[in-house]
């Protein structure tokens, strides 16, 4: 990325034409709807935070180094997307004639550094991809792992681990199979399911943090009604209009695993007849896992 901005200022350093530097930031041909539909969908790439937090038990200090970690991924992953972005947008500027929607990137790289950059980008692309892959992968056998050890899923499969390297071997290679599916399904639907998902989390956050706060704690003052009220009650609103942006296919798929999800909790608690396990999150769970015992007869 720090080659990419460095060819972006020497390909613009030497063109003739006079540059707009608000070219990026106003463009009167790009609809709000646009920008909306585009955010919904791309919402995505701050998902990396979230998965800092499958990671607790392995952290030191995890109470200290998890929210700095979440804070720090966020920060730097906002202000890395906005500078790479505006760069291109500078070099740029003709979006409208990318030789495809899917090949825009390559068209940018092109031409601020030639095939050199152009080559050089897409073996970036291709290790990216493949870390990107690795932490999803590792996060959500993590997540997996925590819903088993507290019997929220069967605990023989998803709360086993490997006798040597005590990792959560059976999710991994279950999480491996299901990423497999990504052979026979579009990256426009897997990234739209995928933001469903972040954005449904995010609503609910938000919401969380007002209860929380405000009414369970009965947090006061002007300060606390800014941080924990205002703050969230914007974000929850914001999540709420990039709903409205994501695919009809999109919100079908992901009713239907919903209630997959809903007929599932019917059933761990013998239709809602009794309160469902409940995940452990205080931090003698994170710090040191439970001893595995066999559930009781």
């Amino acid at each position: 990325m720090v080659i990419f901005v460095a060819s972006c200022i020497h390909h613009l350093a030497g063109t003739a034409a006079p540059i707009n530097p608000l070219a990026p930031l106003c463009d009167s041909s790009t609809h709000l709807s646009a920008i909306a539909a585009g955010s919904a969908i791309l919402c995505l790439a701050f998902l990396g935070f979230d998965a800092v937090s499958t990671l607790s038990e392995e952290a030191r200090e995890p109470t200290r180094s998890i929210p700095r970690a979440i804070m720090l991924t966020t920060l730097i992953g906002g202000v890395t997307f906005v500078v790479v972005a505006y760069a291109g947008g500078l070099v740029f500027p003709d979006w409208q004639h990318f030789s495809s929607a899917d090949a825009g990137t390559l068209d940018v790289m092109q031409r601020a550094g030639g095939a050199v950059l152009s080559a050089l980008f897409t073996a970036a692309f291709i290790a990216g991809s493949f870390a990107s892959a690795m932490t999803s992968q590792v996060s959500v056998a993590r997540i997996l792992y925590a819903m088993g050890r507290d019997e929220m899923l069967p605990r023989r499969v998803f709360g086993a681990l490997h006798p040597r390297f005590q990792t959560p071997y059976l999710n991994a290679l279950l999480v491996g199979a299901v990423g497999l599916l990504a052979l026979v399904i579009s990256l426009d639907t897997a990234s739209s399911m995928i933001s469903l998902g972040a954005l449904i989390a995010f609503t609910f956050v938000n919401l969380a943090v007002i209860k929380h706060f405000l009414v369970d704690g009965r947090a006061c003052g002007s300060s606390a009604w800014l941080r924990y009220g205002l703050a969230p009650a914007v974000g929850f609103a914001l999540s709420l209009w990039l709903w409205t942006s994501l695919s009809r296919t999109t919100f079908v798929i992901g009713i239907c695993w919903l209630v997959v999800g809903l007929a599932y909790l019917a059933y761990l608690t013998r239709g809602f007849r009794r309160r469902p396990p409940e995940l452990d999150f205080t931090e003698e769970a994170l710090v040191a896992p439970p001893a595995r015992t066999e559930p009781a007869h």
